[in-house]
């Protein structure tokens, strides 16, 4: 029988034995590594260990920072107002001694009523809360409540009644103003011909 040279034939490698394998290495390199390279590897190490610590600190750091300020937000949003509550304590203060005052005449009731208004002016101008009374300006959309429109003298779109008054604090509106606003006069359509 004659050999196939497509026939699974084993060939095995035979190592040379001049060239040494690759696992044999002297024995006092394969057991640690040259003094140069231990002394790089442990100074990564301490460097990572300082690097970790530090970021650590940081990290702990962001999220103490994280947590006060929503502390302070909360205590802002709770006490957005305190400041404006204590400007109003004198009104309510005026308003309870007039309603306290016996045998009161309406003259009395009246300086009372004139003094608690002056003091709430006061606690306005203080945290900047502005009146809007726009009678005789233009139309604003931003600033103006429009009720109705009126036939009026003056231009169109010119407000000419305040039903309410509105207010302002800082440029935003608190309440925009209830308006009567100008409309051009109607014209009347001419009769027939021959009337």
């Amino acid at each position: 029988m004659r050999n196939n040279p497509d026939q699974n034939t084993q060939i095995s490698a035979v190592p040379d034995p001049s060239e040494p394998a690759p696992t044999d290495l002297p024995s006092s390199e394969a057991a640690e590594p040259p003094p140069h390279l231990a002394a790089l590897l442990k100074e990564a190490e301490d460097e990572a260990a300082r690097l970790k610590d530090a970021w650590l600190r940081a990290k702990a750091e962001t999220e103490n920072v994280r947590k006060q300020a929503q502390n302070d937000l909360a205590r802002a949003h709770k006490y957005a107002i305190e400041r404006f509550a204590e400007e109003l304590l004198p009104v309510r203060d005026a308003l309870e001694l007039s309603l306290a005052t016996p045998n009161a005449t309406t003259e009395a009731l009246k300086d009372g009523v004139e003094l608690t208004l002056k003091n709430l002016q006061a606690a306005f101008d203080r945290e900047k809360i502005v009146e809007i009374n726009p009678v005789g300006e233009k139309y604003d959309p931003h600033r103006h409540q429009a009720m109705t429109l009126l036939e009026s003298g003056e231009p169109p779109g010119t407000v000419v009644q305040v039903f309410q008054k509105g207010y302002l604090l800082n440029d935003r509106v608190l309440r925009p103003a209830l308006v009567a606003v100008a409309k051009p006069p109607e014209t009347k359509a001419p009769g027939p011909a021959g009337a």
